[in-house]
């Protein structure tokens, strides 16, 4: 049985052409070969598998190829590069500035600087991670960095770019790696699947991409679970079963509730995630992401900017379709106050709760259907009075038109004389229909209702910083039916409490369902008596607190020292 390797090794690029998603580095590194202009010190930094130690081991191995090709890469058929292949070359020395970070480790290296390359070139010396080299080893290196012999080259690899002494960074060039995008790891997958001859969906290998964050290294490591618990055929389904990722079809439905402000059916949604076993921080998050993505699916232009397959940007513009801007705006707005929220909230399910009922009721009005006649402009007033004819026509009986009938009927004119003037008809009020008036509520309530009532005050002053602490501190008191007493400490937050007390009232009536209630705000009762700081003080007080103590002091003649 052949010893199996992992895919992150056994497709680990070999040549500058080979590295995914690096082509601006890769670039300039082989011009400075080609140019023969290399620096003593380099400094790759970026996130993790990106290709840092990867891209040193190809530079380390193309400048002390004995034959290299016209494009100034290895030929991987010299005495150097069988050497390097094979891991048995001398050229090049890697060390691990997690586990030999210490100023022996670097006085042994550098001892080793001084002994010339036997094949090639250059001595190529690789330290990774070196951030993690303590601040004497970091010393014990600057020197050596500065001015090393012309046949050494130092390439230091780190993820941590801040931690990095500013004296080293100023000694190196520094080439800044950048995250792999998911067309780039979607498109290598591809690449591995097909040599493997392993059939991949490309929905399944995105949320590969989307789950390495960047990373190939950590792309090609998910895959390979994915082959061993799928065998031969990679689908959507299975990947976000092994991945524990929640379907991007949950957060569809989830909008098209929204938009229908069925807060049953939302509600339901999350209970079927929460049982899944699925964190309700992670499922705001990822809604909050989903929208996003509904919102740059709305212009052709951002659409470039959803890293996802075909089949589902096609969905999200359908969806965008559907959703109004203004809808989309507020949503973010407040998914982003509840994600603050959810962090110290103490009852988690409850928050992403609240928040999804009061996204059911941004809801915007639906446009007026066509059909609705719109009101009637105001007739105008002639600048004359007008005449009649001589014979008067015969009046005839105005009917009422249904509203889906033709024009309106003329109106009954009155007859008039030859040579008299027609009085200027007075046009007759219409009658505007009376709005019920809403009935004021006066239903009674209790101290728990009153305290949940007071609770959701927060989601109507999110911003208000002070206001929350003190609707957090500070609860009303029943005085009767429809009177509360709220008990401040001082005037200041009686002041605070006063300029939304409107809101508040208005908020309390109607979740308690009660138009008369109201707030008597009053502050505590202040100690003005002066406290007792000298010893005579202190005993007078004693004294009028305790008489026998009196009585005892003047009995035996005590007196204060």
């Amino acid at each position: 049985m052949d010893n199996y390797i992992v895919s992150a090794r056994k497709y680990r690029p070999s040549s500058f052409e080979s590295v995914v998603g690096q082509k601006g580095l890769t670039d300039t590194l082989r011009n400075a070969i080609r140019q023969n202009h290399l620096a003593h010190a380099y400094l790759f930094c970026g996130p993790r598998g990106v290709g840092k130690t990867t891209c040193a081991r190809i530079f380390a191995k193309t400048i002390n190829c004995l034959n290299p090709t016209a494009d100034h890469d290895a030929c991987n058929e010299c005495e150097s590069c069988r050497a390097f292949n094979e891991q048995r070359s001398f050229n090049i020395h890697e060390l691990d500035a997690a586990s030999n970070n210490s100023v022996d480790d670097i006085r042994k290296l550098i001892s080793e600087v001084h002994i010339p390359p036997q094949i090639g070139k250059y001595s190529v010396y690789i330290i990774d991670e070196v951030h993690m080299l303590s601040a004497g080893a970091f010393n014990a290196l600057l020197k050596t960095l500065e001015e090393p012999p012309s046949y050494a080259i130092f390439i230091l690899a780190t993820t941590e770019k801040h931690k990095i002494l500013p004296t080293i960074l100023s000694r190196c060039q520094v080439y800044d790696f950048q995250r792999i995008t998911v067309a780039d790891i979607v498109g290598y997958l591809q690449y591995v699947a097909k040599n493997e001859g392993v059939e991949a969906e490309e929905e399944a290998l995105n949320v590969v991409a989307q789950k390495a964050d960047g990373g190939m290294r950590d792309a090609l490591s998910v895959f390979d679970q994915l082959v061993v618990y799928c065998g031969g055929k990679i689908t959507y389904k299975r990947t976000i079963e092994v991945l524990n990722v929640l379907d991007t079809e949950l957060y569809f439905r989830l909008t098209a509730h929204l938009l229908k402000a069925d807060i049953r059916q939302a509600l339901l949604l999350l209970d079927e995630v929460l049982r899944s076993g699925f964190d309700a921080g992670v499922f705001l998050t990822g809604f909050a992401s989903h929208l996003r993505d509904v919102l740059v699916s709305k212009d052709p232009m951002t659409t470039a900017l959803l890293e996802t397959s075909e089949s589902i940007k096609e969905q999200y513009k359908q969806q965008a379709a559907t959703c109004p801007n203004r809808w989309l705006y507020n949503a973010l707005e407040i998914i982003n106050n509840f994600d603050v929220q959810y962090r110290t909230s103490r009852n988690k399910r409850l928050t992403v709760e609240i928040c999804l009922v009061k996204l059911c009721t941004l809801v915007l009005p639906a446009e007026q259907p066509a059909g609705v006649s719109q009101p009637a402009a105001a007739p105008q007033k002639s600048a004359a009075p007008q005449t009649t004819s001589a014979t008067a026509q015969p009046a005839v009986p105005q009917k009422a038109a249904s509203a889906a009938s033709g024009p309106a009927m003329m109106p009954k004119m009155p007859s008039v004389k030859v040579g008299q003037t027609a009085a200027p008809v007075q046009p007759q009020p219409t009658a505007t229909p009376v709005q019920p008036q809403p009935q004021p509520q006066n239903n009674p309530f209790t101290k728990d209702l009153l305290n949940d009532a007071w609770a959701g005050l927060r989601l109507n002053f999110p911003r208000e910083e002070r206001l929350l602490a003190m609707l957090s501190d500070y609860k009303p008191e029943i005085v009767s039916p429809t009177q509360l007493r709220l008990v401040l400490t001082n005037p200041w937050q009686k002041e605070e409490f006063n300029r939304f007390s409107d809101k508040i009232l208005e908020h309390l009536h109607r979740v308690l369902k009660n138009d008369e209630v109201r707030i008597q705000v009053d502050l505590e009762e202040q100690d003005n008596s002066r406290r007792a700081y000298t010893s005579s003080e202190k005993l007078k007080l004693l004294v009028s607190q305790y008489p026998e103590l009196g009585r005892l002091q003047a009995a035996l003649k005590l007196q204060l020292e």
